[in-house]
């Protein structure tokens, strides 16, 4: 059998050869820093043998199925840490996740964040004992009969879902034996790195209507250097909380009478209304049309536009006038009917439509989180219509402007191109000229991609740019999709350069996303400390007391007038207090006014960035914070003090 590498490089084997055997041959060091494989671009675990030519690659903790390996490895020796304390407990799932892994317990006792050290101290035991991790299988029949007597209520449960004739797998790690599909490491011994990192509470299966569950998560590296990395991250990441420093800075916040439905208080308005100017600013030099689309249609349109019986269930509906209506999910159904107002022509297209639309989906209350993740969020939506010629040039442009925008908010962003999945609509003509023509513009652009094979939208291809934050999280945020079947589905035509009828295509395309969700990663990225021309309050005026208070007046009446966002502190405190207020408050400049600078028309400038800047001429000062707020620049000196 000839086994072909991630390289391009060729083994023949006259045997069958597990992937381990395979790593091992290749090299004995590839073989230690082994997690698991990838065969034929399937995840397999690093005992499976290989019979036949394949492709294989051989995965380390460094690739996410490596590393998805190694911590549900972890998440085992958690679990089994947990039965030997508590012998009681009745396990449910606990599988790796993006940065660490969860086991759901059912436990007749409360477990408590205190409890944390002990399990991490019976699994640092378990690692020690490195116990070899065997695979074997049961018959469905077999395998619940095993996990009754064990009285391992929800894997019987799991195992009753699946198919009669199924083979169920099994890993054991010394006493420990769980129902698993795998993959995990050879023995306990390399999980050497973890941290259990906090409790929540979990409906089993994720409904409401099951029990709530104990779900302790943690996070496993394969060097200390890089657990204590991030923790670190994380700690910064807990400052960061944009819902924390939502309510301290007066930006916004969530109450019971609307669960998902964030209320914006006026400093949030000014920072969210500041964003959408940029918004509107950026599409209008692009050539961008703004239209606006009802919050309510008909249930027709969403039976035309396929959402009525694919996404019905995460619609908000009602009835007038005895007729079926839905809250938009989403714009695009609105933007087609704009579109088919008028007759086109290939003349007017590209068409690009934009839309800052409030839509309304329903989620599920235990996802609910901050801004993060809403039931009703404003999407910077637009909608292009176009010719096939017109793709690649469109693509560029929306990429373009995505990639200004990013760029503005200092956020580094990888590319990732998904094409067509097994479950599709359209013709492969049409599927082939798409994904040539993202493939294509990214290429002219220069820009680096990764290639998710099948995993586009039904309706067409996509990009997706995952954005870097200042601490090194990735948010999926700005994306591109290419789309044949809603114009097919509502006869979307224009008029070609031949006097026929021609269908146009359509691109779906967002930047920051979810406005929302965008100011709460904003918030998080800057820790609330934004630039000036973003910041809701750019100067406060601090008067040294009382007698000061008309001059400051003064100062606050120019800056208003040169349409810089100022506040003035009013209160008989003295000025060291109201420096501090300041600084909590993040606000980008204080200007200090007392004797001195009213005798000569002075203000006394102490910055976010710089500290004490010394006194300046007002009109100076005002000229200067101008020309940094058109500019939109980010000063990067934070000041420490």
């Amino acid at each position: 059998m000839i086994i072909t590498l991630k390289d391009g490089s060729k083994k023949e084997y006259d045997h069958a050869m597990t992937v381990l055997e395979i790593a091992q041959d290749i090299s004995e060091g590839l073989a230690r820093a082994a997690c698991a494989g990838e065969l034929n671009g399937e995840v397999a675990d690093l005992r499976t043998p290989v019979e036949q030519d394949c492709q294989l690659n051989i995965l380390t903790f460094d690739s996410e199925g490596g590393a998805g390996a190694f911590r549900h490895t972890a998440s085992h020796i958690m679990a089994q840490a947990i039965k030997r304390i508590w012998p009681d407990v009745k396990l449910a799932i606990g599988p790796s996740i993006a940065d660490g892994f969860y086991y759901d317990i059912d436990s007749p006792r409360p477990i408590v964040a205190e409890d944390l050290e002990k399990i991490e101290a019976e699994m640092k035991k378990i690692v020690k004992e490195a116990l070899p991790i065997t695979r074997f299988t049961k018959s469905r029949e077999d395998a619940i009969a095993y996990f009754k007597e064990k009285d391992e209520p929800y894997k019987v449960e799991l195992i009753e879902d699946l198919p009669e004739d199924s083979e169920i797998s099994f890993y054991q790690q010394g006493e420990f034996v769980d129902l698993c599909a795998g993959p995990h490491l050879m023995s306990t011994k390399p999980v050497k790195a973890f941290k259990l990192t906090s409790l929540a509470g979990a409906y089993w299966r994720g409904s409401e209507k099951n029990k709530m569950l104990t779900r302790i998560y943690g996070t496993a590296f394969t060097k200390k250097a890089d657990l204590e990395a991030y923790i670190t991250r994380m700690e910064e990441a807990k400052k960061r909380d944009h819902r924390k420093l939502g309510r301290e800075l007066g930006l916004f916040m969530m109450r019971e009478e609307g669960p998902g439905f964030p209320f914006f208080l006026p400093k949030g308005m000014v920072l969210k209304n500041t964003l959408l100017d940029y918004w509107r600013e950026i599409h209008r030099k692009a050539g961008y049309v703004e239209i606006s689309t009802p919050i309510m249609l008909s249930r027709h349109l969403w039976e035309t536009s396929g959402h009525w019986d694919h996404y019905k269930e995460n619609m908000y509906t009602t009835v007038i006038d005895e007729q079926d209506f839905a809250i938009k999910p989403m714009n695009c159904p609105g933007g087609i009917l704009v579109y088919q107002s008028e007759p086109r022509s290939y003349r007017d297209l590209p068409l690009r439509m934009g839309e800052l639309g409030l839509v309304h989906r329903h989620e599920k209350s235990g996802q609910l989180h901050g801004l993060m993740r809403v039931r009703c969020f404003t999407q910077d939506d637009a909608h292009i219509f176009m010719m096939p010629e017109q793709i690649r040039d469109e693509i560029k442009g929306v990429a373009k402007l995505i990639d200004e925008v990013y760029q503005l908010f200092g956020f580094k962003y990888h590319v990732e191109l998904s094409t067509r999945p097994e479950d599709s609509m359209g013709s492969d003509e049409d599927w082939e000229m798409a994904t040539d023509a993202l493939r294509g513009a990214l290429d002219d652009l220069g820009l680096d991609y990764v290639v998710n094979e099948g995993d586009g939208a039904f309706y067409g291809p996509k990009i997706d740019f995952h954005l870097e934050d200042s601490i090194g999280r990735t948010w999926q945020c700005g994306t591109i999709q290419l789309d044949f079947q809603l114009p097919l589905r509502f006869n979307c035509e224009y008029i070609g350069a031949d006097g026929e009828k021609h269908r146009p295509i359509m691109i779906h395309r967002v930047a920051f996303g979810s406005i929302e969700r965008f100011i709460g990663i904003l918030i998080e990225h800057y820790a609330g400390a934004f630039p000036t021309w973003l910041a809701p309050v750019q100067v406060k005026v601090l008067p040294i007391s009382e007698k000061y208070m008309d001059y400051g007046e003064k100062v606050l009446a120019a800056l208003n007038e040169a349409g810089i966002r100022a506040e003035i502190d009013t209160k008989a405190e003295k000025i060291g207090y109201k420096i501090r207020e300041a600084r909590l408050q993040k606000i980008p400049y204080m200007l200090i006014v007392g004797a001195k600078e009213e005798e000569e028309g002075l203000v006394s400038v102490r910055s976010r960035f710089l500290g004490d800047e010394g006194q300046k001429d007002l009109h100076v000062f005002i000229n200067s914070i101008k020309e940094e707020i058109e500019s939109r620049i980010s000063r990067k000196v934070e000041v420490q003090e």
